[in-house]
């Protein structure tokens, strides 16, 4: 036997709680008799109450608030085998977590505000899978396409500025991780890629990279973080001190967002191209506007266990204790006052 809601259990605590009212009500009762009557009276007026009925009655009571929370528990066995059709559409979301992501023009920071937003779009599916590719001089597939919403936001808590130890930022490279992964992940008509970056590439083969991506059929979604005017990116020292990133000559490094070649990607693949704001991050108008409307495909078919409800067998008891425990009386057979 199985529960089907076992948190329910939590209100057993009633059942020790009705132990003590009762107990006490039994002393009350009797401190109320003694105040009532004399003493001489009370042990003739005590003969006519059957003690045994009255604990029949309590015990009633108790067995049935008890058989109430096990069918709130709902107790499962037996079972049935039942096909399971898994429907909805692959999205590969691409983050870039180069240096330049923890630039502040976004708060927390760039890849942080990411990581929040992710989630945000990830509440939003249902059946649909969901993998997850960072980047910054490579790319590196951190989750394979997964309908496990769980795992996948575990994985996307690690992510960080170190997840990939080559430094720089390649766009290429996480569009032929994408390609790489739909071929690993098999035959998908609508294939999504959403990349996630400051469009800041510094390693080039864009333009070949995103023929590549048209000729596997995926469409790219590009949201662009930060601002055009430039920030300066703060990193630790040795020491844990904050300091603003310095390229090799000495100077504070500026980072800002690069549209240009993320609104090109967009266009070619079929996508769209969104710029994130402080109000609005853009992956939610990118599911309205058009993974939403993407028609929904069978990945694949399971079987699974389907247990049977049997809550209504302990509240069929419960209903039938309490119906007989009023008719239980508490004198005993031939005697009245």
């Amino acid at each position: 036997m199985m529960f089907g809601a076992p948190y329910m259990s939590v209100l057993l605590w009633i059942i020790p709680a009705m132990i003590v009212f009762y107990h006490f009500a039994a002393r009350g009762r009797r401190k109320a008799l003694e105040h009532f009557a004399d003493d001489k009276v009370l042990p003739e007026i005590l003969k006519t109450v059957d003690m045994r009925k009255r604990k029949i009655r309590t015990w009633m009571t108790g067995i049935a608030v008890s058989l109430v929370i096990v069918a709130l528990m709902r107790p499962q066995w037996g079972f049935t085998w039942q096909e399971v059709k898994q429907r909805g559409i692959d999205i590969l979301i691409a983050l870039d977590t180069s240096k330049s992501m923890l630039a502040e023009d976004v708060l927390p920071n760039r890849l942080e505000r990411s990581k929040l937003a992710i989630k945000d779009l990830v509440k939003k599916l249902h059946g649909d899978r969901v993998g997850l590719v960072t980047f910054s001089g490579t790319a590196f597939l951190q989750c394979p396409l997964t309908v496990d919403y769980d795992g996948f936001m575990l994985t996307l808590d690690d992510v960080d500025v170190f997840s990939i130890p080559v430094g720089g930022t390649s766009i290429s490279s996480a569009i032929y991780e994408a390609i790489e992964s739909y071929e690993e992940g098999g035959e998908s008509e609508d294939k999504v890629l959403i990349i996630i970056t400051d469009g800041e590439d510094l390693e080039g083969g864009i333009e070949r990279a995103v023929q590549a991506a048209k000729a596997a059929g995926i469409k790219i979604f590009c949201v662009g973080i930060g601002s055009t005017e430039g920030e300066l990116i703060p990193v630790k020292d040795e020491k844990g001190k904050t300091v603003f990133m310095k390229d090799r000559e000495g100077n504070v490094v500026k980072t800002r967002l690069v549209e240009e070649a993320l609104e090109e990607i967009a266009v070619q693949t079929g996508g769209m191209y969104v710029r994130s704001t402080g109000a609005e991050f853009g992956l939610d108008l990118i599911y309205e506007k058009e993974l939403s409307k993407i028609e929904k495909k069978d990945f694949k078919s399971r079987m699974e266990k389907r247990y049977h409800e049997r809550f209504q067998l302990p509240l069929v008891l419960a209903f039938l204790l309490l119906l007989a425990e009023p008719l239980i009386g508490d004198r005993k057979k031939g005697k009245t006052l």
